[in-house]
């Protein structure tokens, strides 16, 4: 049976991580994966629940090693811990501290004492072994399970990181502010740097200051992997940030002046990621310089009954793509090159005029003074009746008047909000991600309160 190394590695005493403010060599690593892996049952799942990023790894090593899967619900919940408990009997929580783990029996992941014996052989792992079980985020509905296979997910970052390690002097010392259990987090924050010779930081800061400090402590080159939402709080806040050589970006759509501004403010390079849980990363593009995303190697796309596939490369299988693709010419390396019309699920259609929510996102959001917006289209039970659309803003120094003035200059009346809600904050998860469900709750909780 084919095997691949559980890290591709050589040099026992290179520096893998960092924990408690210590450097953890690739040996000491190994030992602890060890350590922990004895721990887990042979067969089964475990959910890990650690947010401290090395303890996370160690939790998900462990478990791959030891032919156990790995469930990485894209947020937990009394309703999330019950259906996996109910399919999984046997099923393990993995956490760092004591923790509400929804009744399942828990396993505290530590590392070993630092005398423990250092042993030089690196564990092989089947490349058909299904090692880890991501959930969707939900944001269209109920969270749909990805099993993942080694071989598969180690192909997906060393893709990954032929494309992202291009834009830097080599590969980089990794910090994230998105949770690793998320699918990007997962690939960008904790893959990518273990798998493709880079460094794993375990915080994930959320403030800002926090975020320039962590980077501020990290070696060169550095790597910032976040999403639009933090991103734009960063910059907000007006801290001072140390140069960055990359920052990867995904999870939503990022314009090119907010681009712009990161890359001036952090002297870096920003490179936004497009995928999906089922898919993994397939594509890239350096957002400031173009609106044309260029796909891995191997990954191929083709259109079938008005859907646009993807396959090849590392997915596991074809994938119909939830977006709009207008697909360009080959790059001269036989890539993929294709420009995003929008999420198929986004696309609305009033009285013969087509837009979609992601452009209307960011015209609102492009306002000045708008601090979060966005635009929703409500569930309309009676037949034959197009919903009008709302928008749900947070934007204390405006009026609404300040707000529909500026969206009539750059939409079609149709499109206009009604009603325009004045909310305190946005319910976004942990990726800065609205869910359905949260925008199905906030739309019934507001009814009537608006401006």
């Amino acid at each position: 049976m084919t095997s691949l190394a559980l890290l591709p590695r050589s040099d026992w005493n290179a520096t893998v991580a960092w924990h408690a403010g210590q450097a953890v060599s690739l040996a000491a690593f190994v030992r602890d994966i060890r350590a922990l892996a004895a721990q887990l049952p042979e067969q089964g799942q475990v959910i890990n629940l650690c947010s401290d990023r090395y303890l996370f790894a160690l939790g998900f090593f462990a478990a791959t090693l030891r032919g156990t899967i790995t469930l990485l619900p894209n947020a937990v919940s009394a309703e999330m811990y019950a259906r996996l408990h109910s399919e999984f009997p046997q099923l393990q929580a993995l956490t760092e501290i004591a923790c509400d783990a929804g009744g399942l029996p828990e396993l505290r992941v530590g590392r070993t004492p630092d005398d423990a014996p250092l042993l030089q052989d690196m564990p092989q792992i089947p490349v058909d072994r299904v090692v880890a079980r991501l959930y969707t985020s939900g944001s269209t509905g109920v969270p749909q399970p990805h099993d993942k296979t080694w071989g598969k997910l180690v192909a997906n970052i060393l893709a990954a990181a032929e494309a992202q390690w291009a834009w830097t002097p080599g590969p980089c010392s990794v910090l994230g502010t998105v949770p690793a259990q998320h699918m990007f987090g997962f690939e960008s924050s904790l893959l990518l740097p273990l798998l493709a010779g880079g460094v794993l930081q375990p915080e994930r800061p959320f403030f800002p200051a926090d975020v320039a400090a962590a980077l501020a402590a990290m070696p060169r080159p550095r790597c910032l992997v976040t999403t639009p939402f933090h991103l734009r709080t960063l910059l907000e806040a007006g801290v001072a940030v140390p140069q960055v050589d990359l920052i990867i970006c995904a999870t939503a759509p990022l314009s090119q002046e907010l681009a712009a501004q990161a890359e001036k403010a952090m002297d870096a390079v920003l490179c936004e990621i497009y995928g999906s849980t089922e898919t993994g990363q397939i594509a890239t593009r350096r957002t400031v310089m173009t609106n044309e995303w260029q796909g891995f190697k191997g990954i191929t796309l083709h259109d079938d009954d008005g859907r646009t596939w993807a396959q090849g490369g590392h997915i596991e299988q074809a994938v119909a793509l939830g977006d709009l693709i207008e697909h360009r010419p080959p790059a001269d390396s036989g890539c993929s090159r294709f420009v995003l019309q929008g999420r198929l699920s986004d696309m609305i259609n009033i009285a013969g005029k087509r837009t979609s929510l992601a452009y209307l996102n960011t015209v609102l959001n492009s306002i000045e003074g708008v601090v979060d917006g966005v635009f929703h289209q409500p569930t309309d039970e009676t037949p034959g009746i197009v919903a009008r659309l709302g928008a749900f803003v947070v934007a204390p120094s405006l009026k609404p008047a300040d707000i529909l003035d500026a969206l009539r200059q750059r939409i079609d009346p149709v499109f206009m909000p009604r009603p325009l809600v004045f909310v305190t904050e946005l319910p976004r998860n942990n990726t800065g991600k609205l869910t359905h469900a949260a925008m199905q709750s906030l739309s019934k909780d507001l009814t009537g309160k608006h401006a």
